[in-house]
């Protein structure tokens, strides 16, 4: 039965929607450390997907230096802005990847119009990214103990890290075809490289038995199957159209960080959310 890429790319954001709770919950844990760990756990699902086979993971040298700027270099950039600004609002920010794909569709896919809602849609959500950092002013003690610096660099990171993950998402369907299989390759390379940084550039750590739970279950969940339905759902539907349905993840991935942190809503976020609502019916508007 042939699946809807629709509801491929649902399942991927709803997986996504924890990352950053869980994120939040390992920041002891040294960013090259976890990204690498949760890498090579995620990368064992390929296994059955190419019934034990690993020529099923072959890809050109190209199409492996775009897979390990997506994995490797997006989700480090996230855990950094997570860690140097307030989590709730570094995660919006982050979550501006939804309005780049659908921006940036027809730059990197020519065959893909953009339409005057495209456009609206798009500076409705930089409008909710701008209203959250806005807020930051009246965040007081939630504000982080890294400082104003900190945050700034944390909001810088979470910026490159949505382009990065919109731009990799797109030049997929530039590159040669490749099996979705290959996506194993994609995290076990990108792991062992964050892996070799940890080694060079972190302190060692002492995990224990609940870190390496949580980390077993962010490898297998929202580092792992959601990479799979993502590429599956970007090879077989509309890039446009999967960018406009990703504006549910910051609502999940918020709304599970706010319970998971015990705060309480605040207007910047809610007003936030809005707009970023506000912004994907707009979006689904065009054809």
């Amino acid at each position: 039965m042939k699946k809807h890429p629709q509801l491929l790319a649902l399942g991927a954001i709803t997986l996504w929607s924890s990352l950053a709770s869980l994120g939040v919950a390992l920041a002891h844990v040294p960013p090259f450390l976890l990204t690498g760990l949760s890498l090579l756990v995620g990368g064992l699902i390929a296994l059955p997907l190419s019934n034990f086979k690993l020529a099923a993971w072959r890809v050109p040298l190209p199409t492996l230096a775009l897979g390990v700027y997506g994995l490797f270099g997006y989700h480090f950039l996230l855990f950094m802005a997570l860690r140097l600004a307030p989590p709730v609002q570094a995660n919006l920010v982050n979550y501006l990847w939804p309005l780049l794909i659908v921006v940036l569709a027809p730059v990197f896919l020519p065959h893909l119009r953009l339409h005057w809602s495209h456009v609206a849609a798009a500076l409705i959500g930089f409008a909710g990214a701008a209203v959250v950092i806005l807020g930051q002013a009246d965040a007081g003690p939630q504000a982080g103990e890294a400082g104003l610096a900190g945050s700034a660099w944390g909001y810088v990171a979470a910026v490159a890290a949505a382009f990065m993950w919109a731009s990799y998402s797109l030049l997929t369907r530039r590159v040669p075809a490749f099996p979705t299989a290959a996506i194993g390759t994609f995290a076990w390379v990108s792991g062992l490289l964050a892996l070799l940084c940890h080694d060079l550039m972190e302190p060692s750590v002492s995990l224990s038995l609940r870190d390496g739970l949580l980390i077993a279950l962010m490898g297998l969940g929202p580092m792992g199957a959601s990479f799979f339905l993502w590429d599956k759902a970007l090879k077989t539907g509309d890039a446009r159209h999967i960018g406009i349905l990703s504006y549910l993840a910051p609502l999940l991935s918020t709304a599970m960080l706010i319970v998971v942190s015990g705060r309480a809503m605040t207007w910047p976020v809610a007003l936030a959310g809005v707009l970023i609502v506000g912004a994907a019916w707009l979006g689904t508007r065009a054809r």
